[in-house]
């Protein structure tokens, strides 16, 4: 820690530049291992692809070295949130439909008059010109009551752990979602939400997973990019 401080200040007033201490702190980390490090770096929320590729030309690295690093740590941080995230969701929408099936299946063991939601019914939907049946009546129906009923009572036990108070950032994230789908959403996310909070939101809403690791990917090199331009411009400049 002692050595850190010195090299700090030693290097307030050192010609090499305003970023020289830290360069010499990243000079102590094998050349081969300072990747690495800017990858550990990009998968912290908060840092990400975007301040990670900062962070890696600042310590010296090559602006492509340092964003592929970054872009790379960020990536696989939000591939593992997604793919954690829909195994969890799955099970709970299984879990919710299993309790959906025993509660109608007690209900009717304890009742020998069928209920209303049993009673299939035949109702015509016009869809391009074609009549459609959305139900068809006695043994020729194919999706049961208990299963509906099991479906309904899973879907609405989500929206219910859904319907939370959200913050902020959040409250923005869902409204780009509506207003420009996940692609827009995930390109604009990052200037309210962390990549791997918006993943999580969308795996939740029920976004199919590889989707959501597309748009997350693209939207991760759009800005990785992005901030690897500014800040090798900025360090040109004052350099």
């Amino acid at each position: 820690m002692s050595r850190i401080v010195l090299t700090a200040s030693s290097a307030a007033s050192d010609p090499g530049g305003p970023f020289a201490w830290f360069q010499e702190l990243v000079g102590q980390v094998p050349e081969a291992v300072q990747p690495l490090v800017v990858a550990l770096a990009a998968a912290v929320p908060f840092v990400e692809g975007e301040l990670g590729a900062v962070l890696g030309i600042i310590g010296g690295l090559h602006p492509v070295v340092a964003a592929l690093a970054a872009f790379t740590g960020n990536l696989l941080c939000v591939v593992l949130v997604v793919l954690l995230g829909s195994r969890i969701r799955e099970a709970l929408v299984r879990r919710r439909a299993a309790r959906g099936l025993q509660t109608v299946g007690e209900s009717r063991s304890g009742s020998t008059v069928p209920a209303a939601s049993e009673v299939a019914t035949t109702v015509p939907a016009n869809v391009g010109g074609s009549t459609r049946f959305a139900g068809f009546a006695g043994a020729g129906a194919s999706t049961p009551a208990p299963v509906a009923a099991a479906a309904a009572s899973a879907s609405a036990s989500v929206d219910t752990a859904e319907a939370v108070p959200e913050n902020k950032g959040k409250a923005k994230l869902r409204r780009w979602l509506v207003k420009f789908g996940v692609p827009g959403a995930s390109l604009l996310a990052p200037l309210a939400l962390p990549t791997m909070f918006t993943a999580a939101s969308f795996v939740a809403s029920g976004v199919p997973k590889g989707w959501v690791i597309l748009w997350q990917a693209v939207a991760i090199a759009a800005w990785t990019t992005l901030t690897t331009l500014i800040a090798t411009g900025i360090l040109s400049a004052i350099g």
